[in-house]
């Protein structure tokens, strides 16, 4: 379905107006052009923001290239900007799988220098078609998915090139994974259902970023919170944090909602579905449709139909109903807006200068994973301090003295 063009402009000027610190950044790069004679090529959830981003990177000289990181995470007005702006654009609002994997294609076929990646689909598109290798000088990662994957191929010794793993950067899963994720996870389930929190019980799976975020936001809506966990050490957190922490054949007995926020598959299947709750609610925050099994679900259902826009209810033999929301999709961006834009201000702004840093320094990095270099950090750190209203303090001589002695172990 073909975008508005006004109301994509509209989208995408409201993003950039609340996104200081890439504004910043683009100024700077369409002065020095960081990137020109280079092609980026951009996987990610298409919307008002990611536009931001991709026209920051154009303005640094780059010709760059962009498709869906999901196949239901478009917005069509924004890819209509994007066209008109000369940003070469293959996502569109619930294309095919065979759409969705060509415009991946599209990316690798581009012939990219520098890769910007959530979920690592084009950096694995690379190494399972050995193309782009000896050119493409670095890619840089967004999510603890992409960096799972990231971290196995250089494990295993088959990294083609450096990786900069944006996504554990402090700037980004501080705020991106906590914050974003707890607010827009929300905003896509008020969307698709239009239900009450207080007063159910939130089942939530997975207590890392994402998960304390999603925590956090249905405990403060007045829900019952009950965490899954695999980790020990996560799973004392969460208790301490004032969580119930049961494993999820029993949580799912009493679960109204359930939201899973771990990366892995199959978290909720089909033993959890033999007990689960009449009416629960099952959305996924985590970036691939697979935390809920939608085979053992649709297997174990007599029926299925649509009763609402994104989501669907399926009725096992003994007349219970569970709610599968936006296919089992990322729901923040199937059923919602995303992340906030002022969040996403601070992950672009990493992503950008990240490519930036590979554009320059890529070709003389080892095949690894890196870290953001923690200058890069810092300054998007220092440039969201006056947006944001922050004022700082300044150690005084004697402090800096006193901090200095220990640190030179006299």
């Amino acid at each position: 379905m073909a975008g508005d063009l006004e109301r994509g402009r509209l989208k995408v000027g409201w993003a950039r107006s609340h996104m200081p610190v890439l504004e910043g950044i683009r100024r700077r790069f369409e002065s020095e052009r960081p990137f020109a004679g280079l092609t980026i090529s951009t996987v990610l959830h298409v919307e008002a923001k990611t536009a931001a981003l991709a026209l920051a990177l154009q303005a640094g000289g780059a010709d760059v290239r962009l498709a869906a990181g999901n196949p239901l995470s478009t917005d069509d007005d924004a890819v209509a900007a994007l066209r008109d702006a000369h940003v070469e654009t293959f996502a569109e609002k619930g294309e095919s799988m065979a759409a969705y994997r060509a415009g991946i294609q599209a990316m690798l076929d581009a012939d990219p220098d520098v890769i910007v990646d959530d979920g690592a689909d084009l950096v694995a598109l690379v190494h399972t078609s050995g193309r782009g290798r000896g050119k493409i000088r670095g890619s840089t990662e967004e999510t603890t998915t992409g960096v799972t994957r990231l971290r196995a191929l250089e494990k295993s010794g088959g990294l083609l090139f450096p990786a900069i793993d944006v996504n554990d950067a402090e700037m980004k899963h501080l705020f991106d994974n906590r914050y974003g994720t707890g607010q827009s996870t929300l905003d896509g389930i008020f969307t698709a259902t239009n239900l009450l929190i207080a007063g159910r019980v939130c089942v939530v799976a997975g207590y890392g970023w994402c998960g304390k975020g999603v925590a956090a936001r249905l405990r403060g809506l007045g829900g019952e919170v009950v965490v899954t966990e695999v980790d020990p050490v996560r799973a004392i957190e969460a208790r301490l944090d004032g969580f119930a922490v049961r494993p999820m054949l029993d949580a799912a007995r009493e679960a109204d909602l359930i939201v899973t926020v771990t990366g892995n598959t199959h978290v909720v299947r089909a033993e959890h579905f033999r007990v689960l709750k009449d009416g629960c609610v099952l959305a996924n925050a985590g970036h691939f449709d697979v935390e809920v099994s939608r085979t053992d679900l649709e297997g174990m259902a007599e029926s299925h139909r649509p009763v609402r826009p994104s989501v669907e209810e399926y009725r096992f033999p003994d007349g219970r109903k569970a709610y599968l929301l936006a296919e089992g999709r990322l729901i923040n961006l199937a059923a919602g807006q995303g992340h906030p834009v002022e969040i996403m201000d601070l992950s672009f702004a990493l992503q950008a200068l990240s490519a930036e840093y590979l554009a320059k320094h890529g070709r003389s990095l080892a095949p690894q994973v890196y870290p953001v270099p923690a200058d890069l950090d810092r300054s998007v750190a220092e440039a969201a301090l006056e947006p944001l209203g922050v004022g700082l303090d300044a150690l005084t001589a004697e402090q800096v003295r006193y901090l200095a002695q220990w640190e030179g172990g006299t």
